[in-house]
């Protein structure tokens, strides 16, 4: 038989399948439950199965907003559940509420069927700005160093996998510096492509992708809109791929360093001729 905590959260995350929500009277018993302590000895690990279907429903913000109203998400993830009242200014200068766009990037990720991995990562990446230093807001300096322990707590806490770990730190450290790729620095762009194995890890780098566009089209009327910086780095990646596949192997460098050096040069030259950026088709810095 389950636990009434199993039971507690499969609630939830039945209402994240199809996004039906609870009605009242059973809203009120979870949080009767919560406050009585159901969760007061329970193994975060032994709710993951349940919590891990929330997440691939069609709705997973609708668990969210359940387990947050009854006072189950400040036990089971208080990382998360810290979001939600913290601001952040959107591309347009609106303020948002961090916690709800994190919702919306969940929902987003659902509708085009994301795998597990990936919709973690979407909850976790924002994670440090949950506490910011008061005089830095609405922005959140050296948020990603506050987010990668707290991602290494969850991934302990709830016993999860090294391939959904791995994202979901990728991705706090680089979606950021996705948003900021821009044509006129080709070097490093290149560099943001190894840095990411974009080259020998295809689907892990179309998978951070999918994240900075849904994280991109979460924010305020921009829904709609073509996420630029997913096409500027497939132009450039597939630039790089076009290089002779003996650019080094045929250098005569027997060093692997100088090697790198050498490819990292060419694929920025590669790079800058395929954005027509002129400041970097001639030379690289």
């Amino acid at each position: 038989m389950s636990s009434p905590a199993l039971t507690l959260l499969a609630l939830a995350a039945g209402a994240a399948r199809d996004g039906s929500g609870l009605d009242d009277d059973t809203r009120q018993a979870m949080r009767l439950q919560v406050d009585a302590g159901v969760l007061g000895d329970f193994i975060p690990a032994d709710g993951w199965p349940q919590l891990a279907a929330g997440l691939m429903g069609e709705k997973p913000s609708a668990m969210f907003e359940i387990l947050r109203a009854c006072g189950a998400l400040a036990r089971l993830l208080p990382e998360v559940d810290a979001l939600f009242g913290q601001a952040q200014i959107a591309p347009d200068n609106e303020m948002i509420d961090i916690g709800e766009h994190q919702c919306r990037v969940l929902d987003l990720l659902a509708a085009q069927g994301a795998p597990l991995a990936v919709r973690v990562a979407g909850l976790l990446y924002n994670l440090g700005k949950a506490d910011s230093p008061p005089q830095h807001l609405p922005a959140h300096y050296q948020h990603v160093e506050r987010c990668l322990p707290r991602i290494e707590a969850i991934v302990r806490r709830f016993r999860l996998s090294p391939e959904i770990r791995e994202l979901a730190m990728l991705t706090a450290m680089e979606l950021e510096r996705v948003h900021r790729a821009a044509p006129m620095r080709a070097a490093s762009i290149v560099a943001l492509l190894e840095r990411v194995d974009a080259f020998g890890c295809e689907a892990r780098y179309r998978q951070l992708l999918v994240l900075c566009t849904s994280d991109y089209r979460a924010y305020p009327g921009n829904a709609d809109r073509v996420y630029a910086k997913f096409w500027l780095l497939e132009r450039a990646r597939m630039a790089c791929l076009a290089l002779a596949a003996t650019t080094c192997a045929e250098s005569g460098q027997d060093n692997h360093a100088d090697a790198a050096v050498t490819r990292r040069e060419a694929r920025a030259v590669a790079v800058a001729a395929a954005l027509r950026s002129e400041r970097w088709a001639d030379a690289v810095d």
